[in-house]
């Protein structure tokens, strides 16, 4: 295993399952430090467990910029720096257009997006040159299904957000990029899976939804965690301000 990430510190938001466990454990088994938040402590131990020792975890909301400032206060106490961060903190409301409520808008857009600023905006002034911030995105801020809305327009800020922030931030050696997976095999999908067409129809289920994909398959957890560790290390030192599409080529059929 090649450490590309020795000797760094980083902090994954929402890293206690799903997509954020598989990128802190990429992150881990190349040599970083890795901080994880989510809202539980119980989920937290457990993902800490599976991580191994290189991993602490730090119970925070990313909608509360008082807590995003404590964690990353903790992180500058216990390591005394940062090198990366990555926003993966998200969900999707599903409803189509007539039938939205003020309620779905308010918890997609606060975590999506307002939870991206506030993982974002405290932690500029801890990176130091060189340091990097991994925005995860969607392929569904391009190719947005049918009552999924709400979530594709959430992610499509985050775009937005990173071509404005990266002439922010202008001079200061930071790097910024948009990671944007297509479908991925989590247990929450398996779950949403099982309950929809029931338990043993859930390994079907997955093989049909990589069916149209260039590659025949959806991608696994760890998959994407490679494409954040290349973005997080100096692999990537002149790549900034890009979306990287890691959905087997979905984005581009």
């Amino acid at each position: 295993m090649s450490r590309t990430l020795e000797g760094k510190t980083a902090v994954i938001t929402g890293g206690a399952s799903g997509v954020g466990l598989g990128i802190a454990q990429e992150f881990a088994d190349h040599g970083a430090k890795v901080v994880i938040t989510d809202l539980q402590q119980s989920a937290l131990d457990q993902a800490i467990a599976a991580i191994g020792p290189n991993a602490s975890g730090f119970v925070a909301d990313v909608t509360k910029l008082a807590d995003m400032e404590s964690m990353y206060a903790h992180v500058i106490d216990r390591y005394g720096r940062l090198d990366a961060v990555v926003a993966n903190a998200g969900l999707g409301a599903h409803a189509p257009l007539g039938s939205i409520t003020e309620e779905q808008f308010d918890r997609t857009f606060n975590v999506n997006a307002k939870g991206v600023l506030f993982t974002v905006q405290p932690a500029i002034p801890l990176l130091p040159s060189g340091g990097t911030i991994v925005i995860i995105g969607s392929t569904g801020s391009i190719h947005v299904p049918r009552g999924m809305g709400l979530y594709g327009g959430s992610k499509a800020a985050v775009r937005g957000f990173v071509r404005a922030w990266i002439q922010d931030i202008k001079g200061t050696g930071i790097r910024m990029n948009v990671l944007s997976p297509g479908a991925v095999d989590t247990e929450s999908l398996r779950r949403a899976l099982a309950m929809a067409q029931g338990p043993d129809q859930v390994d079907a289920g997955v093989k049909a939804m990589g069916q149209d994909n260039p590659t025949g398959r959806i991608a696994d957890v760890r998959e994407i965690g490679k494409a954040a560790v290349f973005l997080s290390s100096d692999a990537s030192s002149f790549i900034t301000g890009a979306e990287l599409f890691v959905d087997g080529g979905m984005a581009q059929v």
